[in-house]
């Protein structure tokens, strides 16, 4: 049916339009007697709905003032003429044309969508005054006889972009249609294929995905982003082996392209399928790392800008996700990372003095990252900033990404000074530089590269890691590693290259998950009221093959057991195979959901009975918003501080009846907690009950400031000892 458009501002809303690449306008004289003007109306809109491109296809009909002065009314002609139609024609109600009635336009509202009108349509009796007043003179006109003849083939360019405008709304279904009718008739450009790929794989039709990048490769077979998303693509749905063997031919057709080799020597897998597989990687990452610092050149300044431009869209960030002390390759991949930063930037590489402390007597710290918005790396330190001493100190922040929420304000908000330089290396160092801080604190390193890169100079006298990438960064310019005393091994140290920093318990004053009321039921994500969930969130990069077992014997013991996945679906082959080793069928347990909105995943919490953490790297924000909603939680402590997380907030909650000393204890703890619903109550309670145990700890923050301070002043005093851990 017709929907109206009725514009009194000053300019017209595109938005509120459903216009398409094929966009016809006409101005009935709705003076004519209604019977003229049904008969004529209806001839064209059976055009329309027998037309082969009817879904590309938008009708604009103009209604003059005139007519809120007659008797007649545009709706309910137009009701009658479709409804007639498909009575006549018995026709899916999917072939209902796209009416749309414009009513009482201005000239700013003319000029706004004439550019997207590519016809007007002839009539026998029109409006010429609300013609003449449109200024639409320059379009095209077509006679009703014509109608057939307009296609979108003839309007390729209008198709191509309506569908690159669909593709960044996010409306991936009818983007694809339109990109796909395009190339019915036409070789697509590399932005069509990208964009038609990236669709395809966010509807998770990644078969699709590769064809069609493949297919553009074809075409293109120097388009160094084609190959790049090739390899991504390959590797992020787990096909790890057609990731590198795309860099290989990368790296043949674009061998200046060093960011090829670096995917042809590091790719890594994110999930793996066996225990041996981890070890193949492993050693298979060492031996290609060797290789290609070998082959690595940075004679020429053609040599260092490749370099450069390799390492600012390649991270080595699932190398720490096969459960090994990862300091030696890490350490021998950063100094790559940093010789190639030394050779761009030689200037920023050399060591700092310290600055005296001006007058006001307040220590420079500044905190750099992409992710200063709503972010699990990052969120935690808006507990430092929020509870900092501010008669002591300043603090910068710099915020490298571009994607600004109300977390974001919350970090301008506790700034002294408060940078925002996107995607601007330069300028963001430069900016560092000029602010002359005493100390540069890196939330995380090792999840975006362009930080990385910057982490690889020496913008300050004193630069620290933190542990929103929990690993060590290998980087010889970043002194101290900022952890937390319950998340580390007593031979902590040994996990890192810089110097290890153990503030007071967690080590972050984690604000307290906002997570309101449940107002949702299981049957709203079709769980069944009888079952016992557990929820399995992490990233499937954390559940590694030797652990599958465990989710099985669960099962057995367990027969209503419902596992959600929000994020698992890699992880579905796998834990076929682990099902049926013990005779189950994994698809009776293991459900993989996508969760839409934060507040769809807050509700799975609340509805969840039991949150099952991973094995050597567990959960950190998933963990800390479980415990905001009372959810029990079973972990098992791992080796190296990433896989302490949960362990400490649980030790601090003071709630440890769910921390297994090992996988057999690991699943008696999940198979009681599903069976006995009071033990369930009774953990959940205490858990709600000692909150304040755990969230917005500012303990942490003093001991953090005193380090600060300590630092500062063995600096200023001369001292080149490396401080000790606290």
């Amino acid at each position: 049916m017709p929907s109206n458009i009725d514009e009194t501002d000053n300019h017209m809303d595109l938005a509120t339009l459903n216009l398409k690449p094929l966009n016809l306008l006409i101005f009935p004289d709705w003076n004519q007697a209604e019977e003229s003007v049904y008969l004529e109306l209806e001839q064209i809109i059976r055009s329309l709905v027998s037309h082969p491109d009817r879904d590309f296809l938008t009708i604009l009909i103009y209604v003059s003032e005139s007519l809120e002065k007659s008797e007649l009314d545009a709706n309910l002609i137009l009701s009658a003429i479709v409804m007639n139609l498909f009575m006549e024609e018995d026709l899916d109600t999917s072939c209902e044309p796209e009416i749309i009635l414009l009513e009482n336009l201005n000239r700013s509202q003319w000029l706004d969508i004439l550019p997207h009108i590519q016809y007007r349509i002839k009539l026998s009796a029109e409006n010429h005054q609300a013609v003449a007043d449109s200024g639409i003179a320059p379009i095209p006109v077509v006679e009703q006889e014509q109608l057939s003849d307009i296609t979108v083939d003839s309007q390729a360019l209008a198709l191509r972009e309506f569908g690159n405008q669909l593709y960044r709304q996010g409306r991936y279904e009818a983007a694809i249609k339109h990109y796909q009718r395009f190339l019915v008739s036409q070789i697509g450009d590399i932005e069509l294929y990208g964009n038609l790929s990236e669709c395809l794989r966010n509807l998770n039709r990644i078969e699709e995905a590769i064809a069609i990048l493949e297919q553009s490769i074809r075409n293109y077979p120097t388009a160094g982003q084609l190959h790049f998303q090739l390899i991504k693509v390959c590797q992020q749905n787990g096909r790890t082996q057609e990731a590198i063997s795309s860099a290989e031919k990368a790296t043949q057709i674009l061998p200046n392209e060093y960011v090829f080799q670096l995917f042809k020597h590091l790719t890594l897998p994110i999930i793996y399928n066996t225990s041996d597989e981890i070890q193949f990687y492993k050693k298979r990452f060492v031996q290609e790392l060797k290789k290609l610092i070998q082959q690595t050149s940075l004679k020429t300044p053609q040599d260092k800008i490749n370099a450069f431009r390799g390492f600012s869209s390649f991270t080595n960030f699932y190398l720490a996700y096969q459960a090994h002390n990862v300091v030696e390759s890490q350490s021998k991949y950063a100094n790559l990372v940093h010789q190639v930063m030394a050779a761009n930037y030689p200037q920023w590489v050399q060591p700092q003095s310290i600055p005296p402390v001006l007058e006001n007597g307040k220590i420079r710290v500044g905190y750099i990252s992409s992710y200063l918005h709503s972010y699990s790396g990052t969120l935690w330190l808006t507990g430092w900033l929020r509870y900092a001493d501010t008669k002591h100190f300043e603090i910068y922040c710099y915020y490298t990404g571009n994607d600004p929420d109300p977390i974001t304000e919350q970090f301008r908000q506790y700034s002294t000074e408060f940078r925002h330089i996107p995607y601007n290396l330069e300028a963001v160092c430069q900016q560092i530089i000029d602010d002359k801080l005493h100390i540069l604190v890196f939330p995380e390193i090792g999840m975006d590269a362009p930080t990385i890169q910057i982490a690889a100079l020496r913008l300050a006298p004193v630069q620290c890691s933190a542990w929103g990438h929990p690993v060590t960064s290998g980087l010889p310019t970043i002194d101290y590693f900022i952890s937390s005393e319950l998340m580390e091994p007593e031979d902590g140290q040994l996990n890192y290259s810089e110097t290890l920093i153990k503030l007071p318990n967690i080590g972050v004053a984690y604000p307290k998950p906002i997570v309101g009321k449940l107002t949702q039921t299981r049957s709203d994500f079709d769980l069944r009221e009888d079952a016992v969930i557990y929820l399995c969130c992490q990233a499937p990069f954390k559940y590694l093959p030797q652990y599958d077992f465990i989710l099985a014997e669960i099962a057995s013991r367990v027969p209503q057991a419902q596992f959600i996945f929000p994020r698992g679906e890699l992880l579905r082959e796998r834990l076929k195979r682990a099902f049926a080793a013990i005779n189950l069928d994994s698809e009776d347990y293991c459900l993989f959901r996508t969760i839409p909105t934060r507040q769809d995943y807050i509700a799975i919490n609340f509805l969840a009975d039991v949150f099952l953490d991973t094995f050597t790297w567990s959960g950190g924000n998933t963990s800390l918003e479980a415990i905001a909603c009372n959810l029990p939680i079973v972990t098992c402590p791992g080796e190296f501080m990433r896989g302490l997380h949960t362990y400490s907030f649980l030790k601090m909650l003071g709630v440890t009846d769910t921390i297994a000393k090992n996988e057999a204890e690991y699943i008696e703890i999940a198979v009681k907690l599903g069976r006995d619903s009071k033990w369930r109550l009774d953990i959940a309670q205490r858990m709600s009950q000692r909150q304040g145990n755990l969230f917005d700890d500012r303990v942490c923050v003093t001991a953090l400031e005193s380090f600060y301070q300590r630092v500062v002043r063995e600096r200023l005093e001369g001292y080149s000892n490396s401080i000790e851990p606290i």
